[in-house]
C-alpha cells in the first residue's frame, strides 16, 4: 500500500482537541542511540506501566481459565461455558468505538484503572453468589457481559500508551514485552488458577484471583498520561464513528482485523476444546490444565523475544502470514485420538510462531496509524481482531458437546482461512507516521 487515500478520513477534518499538546514518539538522535530492553526501563514511568499491564494479564489468563473450569465443575456444561467466555468479551467489541473516543479525549490512566476495579468487583460478586448458592447460569452470564463493557478500557488503553511513552526506536523491543506479557501470562496464570480452582473451590478461586485486578489498579494509578495531540470533533458518538470511519479506511487496520479475527475463531474453540481434551480424553486432573498451558507459555515466551530482537521493518506481512500457518499445523496435530505428547507437540508449535506474529502485528499497526488517532484506532482494531474469540468460544462450546474432533477439524480450517485472508489483504507496505524527515 502507498497510495495517500488509504490513509483514512483526513485527520484534520474534525477540530483539533486541546487537551495534550503533540507527542514526540522519537528522538532527534534515534539513529546513534543502541535499541536494547534494557533502555526500555530509562523511559520515565513506563517501568511502571509495564509493571501494572503484566499484573492485569496474568489475572486476565488465571480469570479466563478459572471462568471455564468454574463453569464446567459447577453447572457441568461446556455449551455453558463457551457463552460464558462469549458474554466476557463480546459487549465490550461492541462498544470498543466509545471506549477509544474516551481514552482520545480522557487519557488513558484513569480509564484503565477503573476497568481493573469493575473486573475485581465483578468476579467478586460471581464467587459471593455462588457461595450462596444465588448464581443460575443465566445470572452468571448477565454479570460476565456487563463487565466486559469496560475491557477496551484497560486493553486499548494499554496498548495504545505504550507507543506513546517510548520512543520509536524502541518499538519492536517494547512490542515483544507487550507480547510476552501474554506469554509470560499463560505461564503463570493457568497453573495457578487451576489450582485454585481444584483445592479452593470454583467460587473462592474466582475471588481471589480477581483481586490481582485490584493490584494492577493500585499499579498503574499515577503513571501519567503522555501528552498527544488529539483529533476531536467535540462530540463522543461523532468522535467514535470517526474512528470506525479511520480503522477502516486503514488498509492496513481493515486487513489485519479479517485475518486476525478468523484466527481468533480458532483460537475461541481452543479455549472449551483444549481443556476438554487434557480432562477427558487424557484422563489428566485439573492442575494439568494449567501445566500444559505454561509450557506453551514458556516455548512462546523465548519465540518472543527473539523476535523482539529483529527489525521487522519491510518484514512485518511475512512473520504475520507463515505463522498462520503454523497455527493450522499445530492445531492439526490435537485431532488424533493419540496422548500427551501430540498434544504438547501442538502447544509448542503455537507457542513458537506467536511471538513473531505478535510483534510483527503490534510493530505495523503502531507505524501505519496517525498518533491523533490511535485510541479509537487500536480499539477499533483491537476489537475487530479479537470478535473472532468470542464466537469461536461459543461455536467451541456447542460443537466439542458433540465431538472434540469436529471442533478441532472446525478450528484447523478457520488457521487456513486466516492464513489465505491475511496473504491477500494485508498491503506488504504503507504510509508511516513519526518516521524521521
Amino acid at each position: 500500500m502507498g497510495a495517500a487515500d488509504s490513509h483514512g478520513p483526513d485527520p484534520a477534518a474534525p477540530s483539533r482537541g486541546s487537551r495534550h499538546p503533540l507527542a514526540v514518539t522519537d528522538s532527534p538522535n534515534t539513529a546513534e542511540e543502541a535499541a536494547s530492553y534494557r533502555a526500555l526501563l530509562d523511559v520515565p514511568s513506563l517501568g511502571r506501566a509495564l509493571a501494572g499491564m503484566q499484573t492485569a494479564r496474568i489475572a486476565q489468563s488465571m480469570v479466563g481459565l478459572g471462568l471455564v473450569l468454574f463453569t464446567l465443575q459447577r453447572y457441568h456444561s461446556p455449551e455453558l461455558a463457551g457463552l460464558v467466555t462469549f458474554a466476557g468479551i463480546a459487549p465490550g467489541i461492541v462498544v470498543s468505538p466509545i471506549a477509544g473516543a474516551l481514552l482520545d479525549r480522557h487519557g488513558r490512566t484513569r480509564l484503565i484503572t477503573l476497568d481493573f476495579f469493575v473486573a475485581a468487583a465483578s468476579l467478586a460478586l460471581i464467587g459471593a453468589l455462588a457461595l450462596l448458592d444465588l448464581l443460575p447460569a443465566w445470572l452468571l452470564i448477565a454479570i460476565a457481559a456487563l463487565s466486559a463493557l469496560t475491557g477496551p478500557l484497560s486493553a486499548t488503553g494499554l496498548r495504545s500508551l505504550f507507543p506513546l511513552m517510548a520512543p520509536r526506536h524502541l518499538w519492536e523491543r517494547l512490542n515483544a514485552i507487550d507480547a510476552n506479557g501474554y506469554v509470560v501470562a499463560t505461564i503463570i496464570g493457568p497453573p495457578v488458577a487451576a489450582l485454585a480452582v481444584s483445592y479452593l473451590g470454583g467460587a473462592w478461586a474466582l475471588i481471589v484471583l480477581g483481586l490481582t485486578y485490584a493490584v494492577a489498579a493500585v499499579i498503574v494509578v499515577g503513571v501519567p498520561d503522555p501528552e498527544t495531540e488529539t483529533a476531536s470533533s467535540g462530540s463522543l458518538l461523532r468522535d467514535a464513528w470517526e474512528g470506525v470511519r479511520y480503522a477502516w479506511s486503514n488498509r492496513t487496520i481493515r486487513g489485519l482485523g479479517f485475518a486476525i479475527t478468523t484466527l481468533n475463531i480458532a483460537g475461541g474453540i481452543g479455549t472449551i476444546a483444549i481443556p476438554l481434551i487434557i480432562l477427558n480424553r487424557l484422563g489428566l486432573p485439573t492442575e494439568a490444565v494449567g501445566l500444559i498451558y505454561a509450557f506453551q507459555g514458556v516455548v512462546g515466551l523465548v519465540s518472543g523475544l527473539f523476535a523482539g530482537r529483529l527489525d521487522t521493518r519491510g518484514r512485518e506481512r511475512r512473520l504475520i502470514v507463515w505463522p498462520m500457518l503454523g497455527f493450522a499445523v499445530g492445531t492439526a496435530l490435537l485431532l488424533p485420538s493419540a496422548g500427551l505428547i501430540a498434544v504438547l507437540a501442538a502447544m509448542a508449535v503455537m507457542g513458537l510462531v506467536n511471538g513473531p506474529m505478535d510483534v510483527a502485528m503490534f510493530t505495523m499497526r503502531q507505524r501505519r496509524t496517525d498518533p491523533a488517532w490511535m485510541g479509537r484506532a487500536f480499539a477499533v482494531s483491537m476489537s475487530f481482531n479479537f470478535a473472532g474469540f468470542p464466537i469461536g468460544s461459543a461455536i467451541g462450546g456447542v460443537l466439542a458437546g458433540q465431538s472434540l474432533e469436529l471442533a478441532i477439524g472446525v478450528s484447523v480450517v478457520a488457521c487456513l482461512v486466516a492464513w489465505g485472508l491475511a496473504a491477500w489483504l494485508i498491503p506488504a507496505s504503507g504510509p508511516e507516521y513519526g518516521t524521521e524527515t
